[in-house]
């Protein structure tokens, strides 16, 4: 396998050490129907670097927050490399993701590979418990290796899909889901697409994983593997984002947040090879769903991330209303009190269910589903309203103010600041600033990690309404209400006690 200097790599520990790391790496990747040579320093790339390496910085400035030590090198990591071990390392990563979501306004794009790393310490454990194999070993080895240099790591699960009626063994093209291609006496290749894959290129390894529930014909598609970025037959294909080639035009203030910006990739591996040694999951269907819903679990809960972000646009909002001259207005309060009180319903749903939290087999913690679903349901729908909010108090300049090549020209930029201006202490820059803030969070590049990947990711809000039906104990709450309307039930009730035992375990922590 190449790993193209991986192995010899030193220990990532500050945000310019992580920059450095992206450098000089032989990765095939398209932008616009060009191949590019070196992504650090592109303009449209780097803001999404950017947004990485603040998760690094962020853990120097707040060990306590955003960096534990390992269990497995006894030397301080990121907290997004840390498999939970209790309650109180769920509720630190929430409220490490709101504070990152504070400082970059945008997705910082290590989350999937932490839920994924925790999702899997579990699953591997349970599937050797079962099949009396050695993935969670290997498992084990391969985070050792992540802690000992620090790396990044991305969560590949997403298949294209194909069409969605069918399963992957009944795809009219098999290569619709990732699946395994070819095998060796030292691995497996496989072959198929990944979608929608935020931070892909700004990891070192990347964890692919199935996306759905197999049968047993499905098990060639039962592949769980890690692999470097740089790996040899994987092609990556950059997305597009609303308003993305701003970055390209030089300036500051049209882009809206010029510092940090989100990334997602389309993965193509084309018979792209897995030693046995990454391999965490082979053919072990019965344990595909298993894993799906317990990372997206973790992640539907990680979702609180867009409070730290919606943090940020409640403060532009508020600032552009005092720029206008009217913070004092009751209708202006009101809004922003109801932005407030959705977001923080967003981050209250998703820490309650890390306070839940509770250890599975393998001494791994997990977050109770229930909450973590609707964490998520909220975050399909709130940071829509919050956007709506925020433009209502922006005002329609937030979608007609000329450009900032307009505002510097050397005839027009003194009309702009004359006919612009709002308060009569507030710099017009200033003023035309935050619109492009508002505008850059609700309809322009990092719309994408607020709005529609809110909408998307992790699952569209079906999957949780789904998650939510089976888990909601009607069975329970019925024999709740009927013994206090005097209803004579049965005395033994299996549902209703395993339910009891759910609330006493809960109650109990």
């Amino acid at each position: 396998m190449q790993t193209n200097g991986l192995a010899s790599a030193k220990k990532i520990v500050t945000g310019e050490d992580y920059v450095n790391s992206l450098r000089n790496r032989e990765i095939t990747l398209y932008l616009f129907g060009e191949k590019i040579s070196e992504l650090v320093d592109h303009p449209m790339i780097r803001p999404s670097i950017n947004a990485v390496a603040e998760t690094y910085d962020l853990a120097l400035r707040e060990p306590e927050l955003a960096s534990v030590i390992s269990p497995f090198t006894g030397e301080r990591i990121s907290r997004f490399l840390h498999v939970c071990t209790d309650v109180k390392d769920l509720v630190h990563q929430n409220k490490m993701q709101r504070k990152l979501g504070q400082l970059t306004g945008t997705c910082f794009q290590r989350c999937v590979g932490m839920d994924a790393f925790n999702a899997l310490y579990s699953v591997t454990y349970e599937i050797d418990e079962a099949r009396d194999t050695s993935y969670h070993k290997r498992l084990k080895s391969f985070i050792t290796l992540t802690h000992r240099y620090n790396y990044v790591i991305g969560g590949a699960m997403t298949d294209v899909k194909g069409d969605r009626r069918l399963p992957p063994h009944q795809q009219a093209d098999p290569d619709l889901y990732v699946h395994i291609s070819k095998r060796t006496d030292d691995g497996v290749y496989i072959t198929g697409a990944k979608a929608h894959q935020t931070g892909c290129l700004n990891s070192h390894w990347l964890l692919v994983m199935p996306t759905t529930r197999l049968g047993i014909e499905d098990k060639e598609y039962a592949i769980v593997g890690a692999i470097p970025v740089e790996t040899k037959g994987i092609t990556y294909i950059y997305g597009r984002q609303s308003c993305d080639t701003r970055s390209m035009e030089g300036g500051t203030l049209d882009v809206g947040n010029a510092q940090f910006g989100g990334q997602e990739a389309m993965i193509i591996f084309d018979n792209v090879f897995i030693p046995n040694e990454y391999i965490f999951m082979d053919g072990e269907t019965e344990f595909a769903s298993m894993l799906v819903e317990r990372f997206t679990s973790y992640h539907r809960r990680s979702y609180v991330c867009k409070s730290g972000v919606g943090d940020v646009l409640i403060g532009a909002a508020a600032t552009v209303a005092e720029y206008n001259g009217v913070p004092r207005a009751s209708h202006i309060k009101d809004k922003l009190v109801e932005m407030t009180h959705l977001n923080e319903t967003v981050y209250a749903t998703g820490i309650a269910s890390s306070y839940q939290g509770f250890a599975t087999r393998s001494g791994a913690f997990i977050c109770d589903d229930m909450l973590a679903n609707v964490c998520k349901h909220h975050v399909t729908k709130m940071p829509y309203e919050i956007s709506r909010l925020a433009q209502d108090l922006a005002g329609g300049l937030v979608v007609t103010m000329p450009s900032e090549k307009d505002l510097n020209h050397p005839e027009i930029g003194a009309l702009l600041k004359k006919y612009l201006k709002a308060k009569e202490d507030v710099n017009t820059e200033d003023r035309m600033r935050i619109l492009r803030l508002i505008e850059n969070m609700t309809l322009g590049r990092n719309a994408v990690g607020y709005l529609t990947e809110s909408l998307h990711g992790a699952g569209s809000p079906q999957a949780q309404r789904i998650q939510i039906g089976r888990q909601m104990q009607l069975e329970y709450k019925k024999r709740l209400a009927k013994i206090l309307a005097g209803i004579d039930i049965e005395e033994k009730d299996s549902t209703a006690e395993e339910v009891a035992g759910y609330f006493a375990r809960v109650f109990e922590m």
